[in-house]
């Protein structure tokens, strides 16, 4: 099978192909195909705006199209920056604007819990659709730690791995967070729908 990966960001990109390049024929991102186009995000769900982004990249391309919508939920702001972490801070998408952000906003905060969500859609031209997601629980650090990643790994402190996303490896990173959890679930149902 052949699929898009309808993202323009790389960090994403580089995660999607390490858990899924074995179990595909062809992974194409966007750029592969020649495609430069940002698809706006106008849903209200995480759900919502995974399935936009793959609907209008399957629609685009005339190929099956897998997207992921992202969110880190905070308790102690109601769920916040959630479906609209990519752009807490603004709509130029800036990760350390949104991590300062983060900070400012949890400052003198007892609890600090959180988890990442991740929601997978696959689109198919002939308008079938499947979807899949994957969450991970955890807190947010007091201050940022770690050198790897993107987006808030440097804040989110994995009790799994012992550490923040930022200070494992993208090995270590793949084998527990959201989005590789909902990589092997997608995987799993394509496999179990065969």
């Amino acid at each position: 099978m052949e699929i898009v990966l309808a993202t323009n960001n790389a960090h994403k990109l580089q995660e999607m192909r390490a858990i899924l390049g074995g179990h595909f024929d062809k992974l194409y991102s966007l750029a592969d195909l020649g495609v430069n186009v940002d698809v706006e995000e106008t849903g209200e769900t995480l759900e919502e705006n995974s399935y936009i982004k793959a609907k209008a990249i399957c629609d685009l391309t005339g190929k099956i199209a897998l997207a992921d919508d992202t969110g880190l939920m905070v308790d102690a702001l109601n769920g916040a920056p959630g479906v609209y972490s990519a752009r807490y801070a603004g709509e130029e998408h800036d990760d350390a604007k949104n991590r300062a952000l983060l900070l400012k906003n949890l400052l003198g905060a007892k609890d600090r819990s959180a988890h990442f969500s991740t929601v997978i859609t696959i689109c198919y031209p002939n308008g079938n659709v499947l979807t899949a997601e994957g969450r991970v629980d955890g807190y947010n650090a007091p201050e940022e730690h770690g050198e790897h990643g993107f987006g808030y790994d440097s804040l989110f402190f994995c009790p799994e791995l012992g550490k923040t996303f930022a200070e494992a490896s993208a090995e270590e990173k793949n084998q527990v967070s959201h989005r590789g959890r909902a990589l092997r679930n997608t995987v799993a149902k394509l496999e179990s729908a065969k």
